[in-house]
């Protein structure tokens, strides 16, 4: 892998995992696997790198799919990560063995202000935890901060909460006999 796909493998990573705090913490510490239909990326440290055509990213229990990865680089670094397709979908697994699921129509990624863009039908799933769903929800990983809107022709955000302690299905909570 060059130095160029090595700081893309990263920056993706970086870009999907919104949860980081929270996601399976041994999957950074795998290998990452990334296919795509084509890639056109520059092996300098200051080129952009452009993957497209079903773009799959495999990392540990973290699964992306999308139809096109445009990472930005600059002073040797990687400065943002756009994912997009129709929609993007990512899954990992969490510490707690749950999965989150998150579908958004692009997913941005800043690095230079640790904030992932999720707009366009975003969708944020853990079960067991709850979600969030809108039009743009933004993650800050320094601070843990998730903001969601529901757009700009009055769409909402919509956000689920689960009880922490819900009773297995079929226990139904004790009656006090008075049926009337």
């Amino acid at each position: 892998m060059t130095r160029t796909a090595a700081k893309l493998a990263l920056a993706i990573v970086a870009a999907c995992c919104a949860q980081a705090a929270v996601a399976k913490s041994s999957d950074r510490q795998q290998t990452m696997q990334v296919q795509a239909n084509r890639s056109d990326c520059t092996v300098t440290d200051a080129g952009p790198c452009v993957l497209t055509g079903n773009v799959h990213i495999v990392q540990g229990t973290l699964v992306i799919d999308a139809a096109r990865a445009d990472i930005r680089q600059g002073d040797g670094d990687i400065q943002s990560a756009r994912l997009t397709g129709s929609p993007v979908r990512l899954k990992q697994e969490m510490d707690n063995g749950g999965v989150m699921n998150a579908t958004a129509a692009q997913v941005d990624y800043n690095l230079q202000q640790d904030t992932v863009v999720f707009t366009g039908k975003a969708v944020v799933q853990q079960p067991g935890r709850g979600s969030i769903a809108g039009e743009r929800i933004v993650y800050n990983m320094r601070t843990g901060q998730v903001q969601g809107g529901g757009g700009d022709e009055g769409g909402r955000v919509m956000l689920q909460f689960e009880p922490r302690n819900r009773a297995p299905a079929g226990n139904a909570p004790p009656r006090d006999g008075n049926d009337d």
